[in-house]
């Protein structure tokens, strides 16, 4: 573990404007994790899970409260600060992957070193090794569209361990995987997070993957109980 990696939320609420009244989305969300912490939330559709996790990876920003990084507010930051910031301190795997095509995937992986230029001969290093860690050294020079969901999951995790971040966000990262596959990816995601020593937090619906993490959170009427 990494205790050194730190994610502290203290009193995080936000509201969307609608014709009438704001839609308070988030009120009074604190959340306080370290290195090698595993957090699942879950709830229902429309709970604002999504919501949550676009503000923890500083895509969104909130109405009050605050959010702190390794000790760091990266909502003080400027666009281009942040940018880095984001680049450096946050993993993201989504349900959908969001693999480039026409790219390799080795050079998928490499995608967030793109950022700081050509990436260094250690930096590719780091992606091979990812990749082996994954399962699939053997696969480095196909395209996505070549693999399984499975395959292409495991290629986004490795992508978002690239930059050796202090926080991995998944959405639904099994949602479109078959059971067997899924249970293989949580055994996988879970494995990584504790090597790296990283602070993992998942949006799911599944209770297989909920169970398997640390601790478990539902977001209801906007809070987390």
């Amino acid at each position: 573990m990494n205790a050194a990696h730190s994610l502290k939320v203290d009193h995080l609420s936000k509201s969307f404007p609608t014709a009438t009244d704001p839609l308070r989305v988030l009120l009074d969300v604190s959340l306080d994790l370290t290195g090698g912490d595993s957090l699942a939330i879950v709830g229902p559709s429309g709970s604002g899970k999504s919501t949550l996790l676009h503000i923890l990876g500083t895509l969104d920003h909130p109405d009050g409260g605050s959010v702190m990084i390794d000790g760091r507010d990266p909502f003080s930051l400027s666009e281009n600060e942040l940018a880095v910031f984001r680049n450096e301190h946050i993993g993201f795997v989504f349900q959908d992957h969001h693999l480039l095509p026409q790219l390799t995937v080795i050079e998928n992986v490499l995608v967030p070193a793109l950022a700081q230029g050509k990436p260094r001969s250690e930096v590719f290093g780091r992606a091979e090794q990812l990749l082996e860690s994954v399962g699939l050294a053997a696969r480095i020079g196909h395209v996505p569209g070549e693999l399984s969901g499975g395959e292409r999951e495991r290629v986004a995790i490795a992508r978002a361990l690239l930059m050796q971040p202090s926080l991995i966000l998944a959405d639904e990262p099994t949602g479109n995987l078959d059971r067997r596959t899924a249970d293989a990816v949580t055994e996988l995601l879970l494995s990584l997070q504790s090597d790296f020593g990283v602070i993992l937090i998942a949006v799911t619906h599944s209770d297989s993957l909920a169970a398997a993490m640390s601790s478990r959170r539902e977001l209801q009427d906007g809070k987390l109980v």
